[in-house]
This record gives C-alpha cells, sequence and structure tokens, in this order.
C-alpha cells in the first residue's frame, strides 16, 4: 500500500452542500430557505424567540432582592497594613485612618467606609480608625498592642 491509495471509508465523508449555485443543484435561487419572511434573510438572530409564546427566562420565578440603598466597604486586610507599614509605606506612630489608607495607595477609594479584616497577622502597635472590623481583627490589633476604633461610616451629605 503506497501514501496516494490510502483513502477514507465509505459513506465517512460528506460532500459540502453549494448553496445558491443554480436550479440543476436543487438548491438554487432561494437556497433552500424558503419564501419571503424573516428567516429567509440575512442576519437574523432569534435567540430566546418563542414565537409569541412566553419565553422561557420571563416564565421561570424571580429570586432574591439588591438593596438599593446598601452599603459598600472598602475591605483591607491586616497583612496589608503590616506590609505596607514595613514598606514605611504607612506610619505606625500616627492614627492610621481612611485618608491615610487611600494616601498610601493601599485603597483605591474609601467608598462607604473602610472594613478591616483578620487576614495576616499584624506585629507593629498601630492606631486604626476605621467604619468596620472584624471582631477576628479588633483582637488581634489589641494582641499587637494596639487599638482599632470602629467609627460610624460616612453618610452621603444631602441637600433638602
Amino acid at each position: 500500500m503506497k501514501l496516494h491509495e490510502l483513502s477514507d471509508n465509505e459513506g465517512a465523508t460528506k460532500k459540502r452542500k453549494r448553496v445558491g449555485r443554480g436550479p440543476g443543484s436543487g438548491t438554487g435561487k432561494m437556497g433552500g430557505r424558503g419564501i419571503k419572511g424573516q428567516k429567509s434573510r440575512s442576519g437574523v438572530a432569534i435567540n430566546g424567540y418563542e414565537g409569541g409564546q412566553m419565553p422561557l427566562y420571563q416564565r421561570l420565578p424571580k429570586r432574591g432582592f439588591n438593596k438599593p440603598n446598601r452599603k459598600s466597604y472598602a475591605v483591607v486586610n491586616l497583612g496589608l497594613i503590616q506590609k505596607f507599614i514595613d514598606a514605611k509605606k504607612l506610619d505606625a506612630k500616627k492614627a492610621i485612618d481612611g485618608a491615610a489608607l487611600v494616601a498610601s495607595g493601599l485603597v483605591r477609594r474609601e467608598l462607604d467606609g473602610i472594613r478591616v479584616l483578620a487576614k495576616g497577622d499584624i506585629t507593629s502597635k498601630v492606631d486604626l480608625q476605621v467604619a468596620g472590623a472584624s471582631k477576628s481583627a479588633i483582637e488581634a490589633v489589641e494582641k499587637a498592642g494596639g487599638t482599632l476604633t470602629v467609627t460610624a461610616p460616612k453618610v452621603a451629605e444631602t441637600t433638602a
């Protein structure tokens, strides 16, 4: 057997349908799309359309609720605060508040306040003043000899 003698089994491959190539081909003129109508035109995508029946995504029940006035906090881990103190980007001797964290680059923006979580270790004695903190974060800071004060989150000022 030589390379030029190799071939697929009978019926293993099918010839491509060449659409719109004259009446003799069987798929000439309208190209197998029928006469008129939306689907005979080009550029039709009717995904999710069920022909007058209520679509499935509308028949399914809705769940949950998104609170329109919910607070979003910028989250900071204790390990990152320690890393920034070691890198001299934060001063452990001064009180560390939201403005200091933003100025150091640890937080991009304060949002509705900054919340401290206990991931990582803190060894420096720090005075943190933030809008929120986990219980374990408060314990970890106090264990290192520092203080963590939770202040009221800043409220958006409204003009009446």
